[in-house]
């Protein structure tokens, strides 16, 4: 008697842990490959709209909009979704708004890098549910747009969610980055790579960006950077992996 209860205990615990994996190996497929499915062709969606609308002389323009200070390196892992004031929550928040030419989450540029066959849209702000999650690239408010004198910073994910800047480690100096605007194409070429910092590390998307906890990386004058930034190692967001360029031509549209 005691030994068919055993049985069935042991049968019961099987059965349970048969399903346990089957839900978690599910999960893990949602996440890893799901998840990118969604983000990559909704992203692919957006910039194909807004490519459209960029060919239509008839539709407004939504511009770039201006803004100066620092936002926070920590702030591409929150998820503030109430205000468009919480988007760019940590230790280092920023001071100035926005322009209102463009809303919150809303694409308004295309960032395109021809070493890695990227090409994705642009948003404000680093909300993981609101810009990240959909695969977008998100510029942390505070730093500066396209083509102006100081830091265009970016945000996106290395895994999952369309993961954009999984391969941003594989960017050399001198590669080509271009970000197109309603108004104009500016063309950045890499220059340096920090390949790991603090989540914390704002000094890196300052407006002469320079590492607070690896002062060798950065720069010392001021000029036109990009900024990108990611979590590394892979699969972690303990740090970030950042890659620097400067401007080296605009065309107007």
């Amino acid at each position: 008697m005691w030994a068919r209860a055993r049985r069935r205990v042991m049968w019961t615990c099987g059965e349970l842990l048969v399903t346990l994996g089957t839900v978690l190996a599910l999960l893990v497929v949602h996440q890893l490959w799901w998840t990118n499915h969604q983000a990559e062709r909704g992203a692919q969606r957006e910039v194909r709209a807004l490519e459209r609308e960029w060919e239509e002389p008839g539709l407004p323009k939504s511009g770039s909009g201006s803004s100066s200070g620092s936002g926070s390196l920590d702030s591409a892992q929150q998820s503030p979704d109430s205000s468009s004031a919480a988007e760019s929550s940590g230790p280092a928040r920023a001071t100035n708004s926005r322009s209102s030419t463009h809303s919150w989450s809303q694409a308004y540029a295309i960032l395109s890098i021809p070493r890695l066959g990227l090409r994705v849209p642009v948003a404000e702000g680093v909300s993981k549910s609101r810009v990240l999650n959909r695969g977008y690239a998100g510029h942390y408010p505070g730093t500066q747009q396209p083509g102006q004198a100081g830091n265009f910073a970016l945000a996106g994910h290395r895994n999952t969610h369309g993961e954009p800047f999984r391969y941003i480690n594989r960017l050399r100096r001198g590669d080509a980055v271009q970000v197109e605007t309603v108004d104009a194409v500016y063309s950045y070429t890499v220059d340096r790579t920090l390949p790991q910092t603090s989540a914390r590390d704002d000094g890196v998307i300052s407006p002469v960006p320079r590492s607070t906890v690896r002062p060798a990386y950065g720069y010392r004058t001021p000029g036109y950077y990009l900024t990108l930034t990611t979590c590394t190692p892979e699969y972690t967001s303990r740090h970030r992996l950042v890659v620097w360029g400067r401007l080296t031509s605009m065309r107007p549209r």
